[in-house]
């Protein structure tokens, strides 16, 4: 053999290597790890979903396998899932969403310290962001998203000298635009998105509805919590509904919150919620993308485990 076509094998043979090297090194890079987010990809007809269990006392219960639960869609048992994944100590993004209206006023003080506690104690630096926002009628956000609680902070103490304009409260618009374009960039990787609203759920100057607010953060799988005091849930009042409503539909909690240290326990079961988490994919049977709301019931076969999920899903279009 000539030297020039030793030459010309010895190079074909290391283009060879080098391009199985290199789709093997993209392969490796592009697999989901244990440290790596993973990756959300979902069939046309299935749904996503996220939730925490925990024991009696609260401890979340970890590595449960698929077949220790129970899923119905509209009581009709569901067989057909497509993804099941345990997550320990997943990164958070978390918004930060204060009612500015005049019935608020009083409750400005207490909600500043709640912000300020998750903050300092909860958020990480370099693995964890959030984004603060006001509104009345207008909206308006006081801080970007954000791993700097000094930061966040300051943005929470913005909130009350901004302008929003005429009086009213715009609950479900604030909300809307939050899971619609706050979760935008990274609404494909599995974090802990959730935002902790601070209201008194009366909403009388939106344009959106809620069962609009609940479909957009059930897909950008983003959970409400609310921290409130008793009195602003006594009786069967609309308010009352309406953040029953948030919470239960989006897979979060209201907080009563009495005390301080009550608030702290609060925070910490509120973080643990979203930090540890399993994802369920499952395609409905015969399911119709009509609008209607479907009910979701997920049991775990555990005595004394309890579920902390959405309650259902609206069957709509994902075309936007």
């Amino acid at each position: 053999m000539g030297l020039f076509r030793r030459r010309t094998v010895i190079s074909l043979l290391m283009v060879t290597f080098l391009a199985g090297f290199a789709a093997n090194t993209q392969q490796l890079e592009q697999a989901p790890g244990q440290d790596e987010p993973f990756t959300l990809k979902l069939g046309v007809d299935e749904v996503s979903l996220t939730f925490h269990v925990s024991d009696k006392h609260g401890s979340s219960i970890d590595n449960l396998s698929q077949n220790q639960f129970l899923l119905t869609d509209q009581g009709k048992l569901q067989q057909r899932i497509s993804a099941f994944h345990f997550y320990r100590d997943l990164p958070v993004r978390v918004g930060f969403i204060i009612d500015a209206s005049d019935s608020m006023e009083n409750e400005l003080e207490v909600n500043e310290y709640i912000a300020k506690l998750y903050a300092e104690k909860m958020l990480r630096k370099g693995i964890d962001r959030a984004f603060v926002m006001g509104f009345g009628t207008d909206i308006q956000i006081t801080q970007e998203w954000t791993d700097r609680p000094e930061s966040i902070i300051a943005g929470i103490h913005t909130v009350p000298s901004r302008d929003y304009g005429t009086s009213g409260t715009a609950i479900f618009d604030s909300l809307y635009k939050a899971c619609r374009d706050r979760w935008s960039s990274d609404r494909d990787n599995v974090t802990g998105n959730f935002i902790v609203l601070f209201t008194d759920g009366v909403d009388n100057a939106s344009h959106a509805r809620i069962d609009d607010v609940i479909d957009r953060c059930q897909r950008s799988r983003t959970a409400i919590y609310i921290f409130t005091n008793q009195w602003n849930l006594r009786g069967s009042s609309e308010g009352r509904k309406t953040l029953e409503a948030l919470t239960s539909q989006s897979g979060g909690r209201i907080f009563l919150n009495p005390n301080s240290e009550q608030i702290e326990k609060d925070v910490q079961i509120m973080d643990n919620d979203q930090r540890t988490q399993y994802l369920l994919d499952f395609a409905p049977s015969k399911l119709r993308r009509d609008g209607s709301f479907h009910h979701i019931g997920l049991r775990c076969k555990l005595s004394n485990a309890n579920v902390q999920a959405r309650t259902g899903y609206y069957a709509v279009s994902r075309e936007n």
